[in-house]
Formats: C-alpha cells, sequence, structure tokens
C-alpha cells in the first residue's frame, strides 16, 4: 500500500507543477498585453524608486505598465503620474502610487492567487494586482464609483477582476477563501467575516485605528487567528457602511489639533508618533530643543545644477538630477463653518537650505484645505524659507474657508535640498 500510495504521489507531481506553470504563463500573458507607459515608468523611476522600501522588481514592472491616467478624473489628468492622493469624487481618493506599490508588495502576491480587496475606489490598486495574480475579487461600497471603475477595468481588458457593488465589511463569502486581502480604507478594528474568509496561511494587509492615526498592519492567518505585524503609520478614507457604525472614536471639527507636535514620542521603527509617510526625518534628542528634549530633523536630498539666475541663485531641473523628499505628514478635521481661523505656531532652524525647483525661497510647512468631498480647496504655504538661520520663533493666524471639511499638513522640506529642525508645532482655534 505504501509503494503504491507513494506512486500515485510521483504522478500527481507533475499534474501540480503544470498547474503552477500555467497560472504563471497565464500571468505573463496578462502582463504582456500592457506595455510600459512612458509617463508612468518616468514615475516610477523619478517618484517611487528614490524612496526607497520598494524591492520587488515585478511589482515596480507592473508599476511602470498600468496607466493611471484612465482612473483618475479628466479634471486631474495633468497630476495622475505624481504620488500623491487624488479625488476621484464621492468623498474619495486614488492612493498615491508609492502607496499601491508598498501595499502590493506587502501581499507578497503570486501568479495563482486569488486576491480579495476592500474599497474598489478608483480601479487603480485592483489593476495592480490583476497583472499579479489569477483572480481579483474587489468590493465598493458608493455604486457610482464601483460601476465606473468596473467599466474603466473592462475597457482596458482586465477580464481577472470582479467588482460588487456591497460593504466591503462583510467581504464576498460565496467566493471565499482568499490566498491574500489588502484593504484600501481604514476600520477601527479588522471585520472578522474578513478574517474568516482568508485561507489558513493567507496574508492582510489593513490600515486599522482612528479616522486621522492609523497603522498598516500586515496580518497572516495562522490556526483560524490573525498574528499581526505593525508596519507603518498610514492615512485612507474610512472604511464606511457596517465599521463606521462601529467606530467608537471620532474627531471633533470643531477643535482642530495635531498630535506629536513636540516630536516627544518615537514609534519602534524611529519615525515620529502621530505622523505618517514620514521620509528622510530623524528625531534628535537634545537639551537644545525647544519644547521638551526632542525635536524633528529633515534632510532634504538632492542634486543642484547651477543656472544663471542672479548673483548667488541656483536651480534644480528634476529631468537632470533626483531628490529624496524630507517630509511627515498628518490629517485633520475642522469644519469650516464652526472655524473660521486658526493659528499655526512652530519653531525652525536652517543649514545650507536650497531651493531644488529655481524658487528663492522654500515653504517648511504646507497645509492642503478639502471640502466634503475631498477636493483641494486651498493651499497654505507657511515659514518660507533659504540659506542658514537659528531657531526662530514663527506664528500666523490662518482665514479657513467655511466648505472646509478636512485638512493634511505637511512639515519638512518637500523641494529643498539642506537641513531643517522643526519643534512645537501647535494648532489652535483662533476665538471667533
Amino acid at each position: 500500500m505504501k509503494t503504491a500510495y507513494c506512486g500515485f504521489l510521483l504522478l500527481l507531481l507533475p499534474v501540480v507543477l503544470l498547474a503552477e506553470e500555467t497560472a504563471e504563463q497565464r500571468v505573463a500573458a496578462q502582463r504582456a498585453k500592457f506595455p510600459v507607459v512612458d509617463k508612468a515608468r518616468q514615475m516610477v523611476e523619478s517618484e517611487l524608486l528614490p524612496q526607497g522600501g520598494l524591492v520587488n522588481p515585478t511589482v515596480i514592472d507592473v508599476m511602470k505598465r498600468v496607466p493611471r491616467n484612465r482612473f483618475v478624473p479628466p479634471l486631474h489628468q495633468s497630476i495622475a503620474f505624481r504620488d500623491q492622493a487624488i479625488a476621484i469624487g464621492n468623498a474619495q481618493t486614488i492612493s498615491p502610487p508609492y502607496i499601491v506599490a508598498y501595499m502590493t508588495e506587502q501581499l507578497d502576491p503570486k501568479p495563482g492567487d486569488k486576491v480579495l480587496e476592500i474599497g474598489t475606489g478608483s480601479g487603480y490598486q485592483a489593476a495592480v494586482l490583476s497583472l499579479l495574480v489569477d483572480q481579483v475579487y474587489s468590493i465598493e461600497i458608493v455604486e457610482p464609483l464601483g460601476l465606473r471603475a468596473e467599466r474603466t477595468l473592462k475597457t482596458l481588458g482586465m477580464d481577472n477582476v470582479h467588482v460588487r457593488v456591497g460593504d466591503g465589511y462583510k467581504g464576498w463569502p460565496e467566493a471565499a477563501p482568499f490566498d491574500s486581502i489588502i484593504v484600501t480604507c481604514s476600520p477601527e478594528a479588522v471585520p472578522q467575516p474578513l478574517i474568516d474568509q482568508l485561507r489558513e496561511g493567507g496574508r492582510m494587509i489593513i490600515p486599522i485605528g482612528e479616522r486621522y492615526q492609523q497603522t498598516f498592519y500586515l496580518c497572516r492567518k495562522v490556526d483560524g487567528k490573525l498574528e499581526r505585524e505593525r508596519l507603518t503609520q498610514a492615512l485612507f478614507v474610512p472604511m464606511t457602511g457596517e465599521a463606521e457604525d462601529k467606530r467608537e472614536v471620532q474627531p471633533d471639527p470643531n477643535r482642530p489639533s495635531l498630535v506629536g507636535g513636540g516630536f516627544e514620542e518615537v514609534r519602534d521603527d524611529s519615525t515620529p508618533v502621530g505622523w505618517h509617510y514620514s521620509r528622510n526625518v530623524q528625531i534628535i534628542q537634545d537639551p537644545d530643543a525647544r519644547e521638551g528634549t526632542r525635536f524633528a530633523r529633515f534632510t532634504g536630498e538632492a542634486e543642484v545644477i547651477a543656472q544663471p539666475r542672479g548673483r548667488n541663485q541656483q536651480a534644480f531641473k528634476p529631468s537632470e538630477g533626483t531628490q529624496k523628499f524630507a517630509q511627515v505628514l498628518q490629517g485633520f478635521a475642522i469644519d469650516g463653518r464652526n472655524v473660521p481661523k486658526i493659528r499655526l505656531e512652530f519653531q525652525a532652524r536652517g543649514r545650507s537650505i536650497v531651493s531644488t525647483l529655481g524658487r528663492p525661497l522654500t515653504p517648511m510647512i504646507v497645509i492642503w484645505l478639502y471640502d466634503e468631498d475631498r477636493n483641494q480647496i486651498g493651499e497654505i504655504l507657511q515659514g518660507p524659507c533659504s540659506g542658514t538661520f537659528p531657531w526662530r520663533q514663527y506664528s500666523a493666524e490662518i482665514a479657513i474657508p467655511r466648505k472646509t471639511r478636512e485638512a493634511i499638513i505637511l512639515v519638512g522640506l518637500p523641494q529643498a535640498s539642506g537641513l531643517l529642525d522643526v519643534d512645537g508645532l501647535v494648532i489652535q482655534v483662533v476665538d471667533k
């Protein structure tokens, strides 16, 4: 009996290997239908790879092949290939390309995989996955977005993506189990139906937390339960439906404030608590800190090219050099109907700061304001600086448009080389 059983396994092995080869060939053929998009390639090489952290060559290749402009509204076509979130209507956004690539790499997709995506949105993340795995099942709670994404994906020929309009909290039980699950909206806790629908040994990446304080978790299902690995901070739109109904902590848009403006708390990965998408920032412990014992140090790195633009001025041409952004970001709720003005205060010092876009000054802080549909309605630049200067106190009162419902603040050197220290960052409501 043992001999017969072993013989059966030997006969079965070539069939299994053939199935694996067929899946790889099928996915490779699907990917070959999509040539490299020149603007997507430029985006990957000039904006995504310099940030570091992306190492999977197949994922990097796919990011060059998906035409992101097809998933962006006509109004925003000029910024379709920038590494930034873009409003797509219905209070939703398309994620920055780096985040799409990062989440995809964390899933470690295989050609034969069946993947569940929660939050179809524009369909861009599903499109990337469709060139890497066998089948993608994607759920979108907002019907107009789901139908539009389905049309876009079908038009492009991504026929291995299946879109459903519904509450992603409940998953897609009749198609389960899934080899991996990717969640592109943020609940306060992992929905139990998604745990149930993940196969044993499968992986899930999901941003969990409060509305503006979220953390990526990479989860693996072991013996029916999730083992969680904390990754990095994130900022996603909330998971609506049942997940939002169960949310216990809600932001107060009438009392906007920042978390970790003094940069005193640091996570295990050495990035500051309260801030997401940290790049080229160090938390320095020093008695010279303006508040407490620590401050944030941003190091902008770029190739600065001399130009005949006047005495002692330089300019940077992105096409002729490289740049590593230095920044942290944080979102917060703010209702312009009840908060007509805020006061921004912080302290900063700089060393050898030079604008990389040919401008004489560069902002240290940028605040973007958004309406209820997450359309950008304002951009505020604060603390323009250059050269070398000691610690200085900055204070400004900022008028808030009535349509404002949320904001994102960026601190650092997004368009400059040099070194910038920042401490004691505070936002307060100005009394009417």
